[in-house]
């Protein structure tokens, strides 16, 4: 029997090697990030590599922050990484060449040098590298839409987007910064770019985000709802760049501005979190009779407290292949609450929907039994905490003389209850 990988499943993919598409990107977008890099080097002598390090140092923070919001249904690592360095490498690239070109030969024969630099900044930059870091947003949307199941996860490629593009950004700044003035100077636009606001980026592209997430998990309005978040995304990016000709009074509206935004984003993937986790309720009943989940289950998997509590234990008893089954087992029960919801929309495919949910229904039962599998480390005293008197899908059963019983799997047919719309 071919051996299943979790990993697959619950990302919707085929098992096995990365795409080629996947690994044509990234050698694109690498490249064009050494390209970016290989300007800044040209023309940044020593500042160069003081604005490397000042740009990379709050990366690992940034990062493991965006991902916090992430716990529930982990996106694809692959994904995430590619959108990342299309953030740093393609984005980055394609506004230097169309920045300067525009300053070059639009805006400054236009409007002259000094009022031409701040139409560059405030209306032609925003246009610019929004529309080049949304693109990445915008091909997910065509390719990959399955991947994106609610606002949080639109927030969170866009955010990884944001990040990369920051980054490179940055260089520039520092660098610039370290020659004009020394370290004095150096050190207050690290503070302002990199300890005050260096979640800017990722906020202006959350807008994007947002738009082709509402796109994703809506039927209708797959052009307008993007467009939408996409000029919202400009309209904050133009707003910061125009406000830093305002003086302080100009860069302190625009951080308020900004930190309204980031609460906003916040709220909406906690609220979306926690309306996830209720759904389970109203989902995974229907399975029950399967055998997968049982009333007690469904309370565990409704909490994210109990949740932890779940895997903590299943560690305890079985070590960290048992606890590696609770998180699968959990992870599918999401993906599949997900799936419903999807259903409920009108936005998934009869036949997609039924491949989808016996292959989450498949892991599942594979996780459960890897689980009873386990050999334990310690017997417990009772059933698991959150059913210590049962039922529960993970309660060992009494040990009994013969060969084991075959392992549960999923139903041949539609799950039984209400029907669901496809």
């Amino acid at each position: 029997m071919a051996r299943v990988d979790p990993k697959a499943v619950l990302e919707g993919r085929m098992p096995g090697r990365p795409a080629i598409g996947l690994i044509f990107g990234l050698i694109v977008c690498s490249l064009c990030a050494l390209l970016a890099l290989g300007v800044d080097a040209v023309f940044g002598g020593a500042g160069f590599w003081v604005g490397l390090i000042l740009a990379i140092l709050p990366i690992p923070l940034l990062v493991a922050l965006v991902l916090t919001l992430d716990r529930l249904e982990p996106e694809p690592p692959r994904a995430l990484i590619f959108s990342f360095m299309w953030g740093a490498g393609v984005a980055v690239l394609g506004a230097l060449v169309l920045n300067t070109l525009g300053l070059l030969y639009v805006t400054v024969p236009i409007f002259g040098e000094t009022e031409g630099h701040f139409v560059s900044a405030t209306f032609g930059a925003p246009l610019i590298e929004e529309s080049l870091k949304g693109s990445v947003l915008f091909v997910l949307l065509w390719k990959r839409r399955n991947e994106i199941d609610g606002f949080a996860d639109g927030i969170i490629y866009a955010s990884m987007v944001g990040l990369g593009f920051a980054m490179m950004e940055n260089i520039t700044y520092y660098m610039r910064a370290f020659e004009d003035g020394g370290a004095q100077q150096l050190q207050a636009v690290f503070i302002l770019r990199g300890v005050i606001a260096p979640l800017s980026h990722p906020l202006f592209t959350s807008m994007t985000g947002l738009g082709v997430a509402y796109a994703a998990t809506h039927r209708g309005k797959q052009v307008i709802a993007p467009l939408l978040g996409l000029l919202g995304a400009m309209l904050l990016h133009g707003l910061w760049n125009g406000a830093t000709t305002f003086g302080m009074g100009g860069l302190l509206i625009v951080y308020a501005l900004d930190f309204c935004v980031l609460i906003v984003l916040i709220t909406i993937v906690v609220l979306e979190r926690r309306q996830t986790v209720k759904r389970i309720e109203a989902y995974l009943p229907q399975y029950e009779s399967t055998g997968l989940v049982t009333p007690q289950d469904i309370q565990m998997l409704r909490s994210l407290h109990s949740r932890r509590a779940a895997r903590r234990w299943a560690k305890s008893v079985g070590g960290p292949t048992a606890g590696k089954a609770m998180l699968d087992y959990q992870l599918a029960a999401t993906e599949l609450t997900l799936l419903h919801k999807r259903a409920e929309r009108g936005n998934a495919d009869q036949r997609w929907f039924v491949a989808r949910r016996d292959s989450l229904l498949s892991l599942m039962g594979m996780a459960r039994q890897a689980f009873l599998r386990t050999p334990p480390r310690m017997a417990p005293a009772a059933g698991p905490p959150w059913a210590p008197q049962g039922p529960s899908g993970f309660m060992p059963p009494p040990a009994q003389p013969g060969p084991p019983g075959p392992p549960l799997g999923p139903p041949l047919g539609p799950p039984p209850g209400p029907p669901y719309r496809v």
